[in-house]
């Protein structure tokens, strides 16, 4: 074998000392895996649409000036009525439904003497009215100082249809003050315990109203509300249509001890029973109504 020629050709890289050659990559040259997204390039900023947000900016801050302005010398501001439950009570009598204002069907756990469960079922409403065709004329002199928009009434009767009672709520144009007003009036007068104010029945024929008339009542609840502007009354008496001679407020009625016919009957709870729940719901409805954006 001939001796081999281990010099270089012409422009050879020659090899590293001590005979070590670099391997040979092929392809493209690596690069490093990446752990992030790559951010998009962010083009030069052009004066004339920094000049368009400036001017968006300025007619934007106009607007809402103008709008601020406006609702201020108008007084037509949401924040003014949106929230005010005088404001969503005044109007409930008719942007609630009818079947929310005085349901189908009330639950009265433990309502009853002796804490008792009641079931009261609806068997009629009332078109909306004028206080003038729902109330005695002396309440509706003693609720004068608060004025009436609107009366709205429901009768409803007990499981047994023995008993019946008629609510209504009397949605009044007064504010706060003449609330509190009245209230602290009826407190200290006790004029719920007046038998010249006992609310008006509603018994329309056909039903097992259709007897309860002014000399059917017997037991009765006239309750002036303070953070809302509306009165609540409720009037109850037996549905076979007796006379009677004696009626007691509710609270009477529901006194433990007490022993008339009223009482044992439970019209006294028949009465303040309704009152409660249908006033807790209107609260309901009302909240709901403060609480409704725009």
């Amino acid at each position: 074998m001939g001796a081999v020629d281990l010099t270089p050709a012409p422009g050879a890289v020659p090899p590293p000392p001590g005979g070590y050659r670099a391997p040979v990559r092929y392809g493209y040259p690596e690069t490093p895996a990446e752990t992030t997204t790559r951010l998009r390039p962010v083009r030069p900023r052009q004066r004339w649409r920094t000049a368009t947000a400036a001017a968006c900016v300025v007619l934007g801050l106009g607007l809402i000036g103008g709008a601020v302005t406006g609702a201020w010398l108008t007084g037509d501001s949401s924040a003014e009525t949106t929230g005010n439950p005088y404001t969503a009570a005044r109007d409930a009598w008719h942007s609630v439904p009818v079947d929310t204002l005085f349901p189908r069907a009330l639950q009265g756990r433990g309502a009853g003497p002796g804490g008792t469960h009641r079931t009261w079922t609806r068997i009629a409403v009332a078109a909306d009215s004028t206080c003038e065709d729902g109330l005695d004329p002396l309440l509706l002199t003693t609720l004068r100082s608060v004025g009436c928009e609107r009366l709205v009434r429901a009768t409803y009767t007990d499981a047994t249809r023995s008993a019946v009672t008629t609510v209504g709520l009397v949605f009044t144009e007064a504010d706060a003050p003449g609330m509190r007003a009245l209230h602290t009036r009826f407190t200290e007068q006790r004029l719920g315990a007046r038998k010249d104010l006992m609310p008006r029945t509603y018994a329309p024929e056909g039903t097992p109203a259709a007897f309860f008339g002014d000399g059917q009542r017997a037991s009765w609840t006239v309750n002036p509300l303070t953070e809302i502007p509306v009165v609540v009354v409720a009037v109850s008496g037996f549905a076979d249509g007796r006379t009677v001679a004696d009626p007691q407020p509710a609270p009477d009625a529901m006194a433990p001890g007490a022993t008339t016919d009223i009482a044992q009957a439970g019209l006294g709870h028949e009465a303040k029973g309704i009152a409660d729940r249908v006033e807790r719901g209107l609260r309901t409805s009302v909240t709901e109504l403060t609480e409704r954006p725009g």
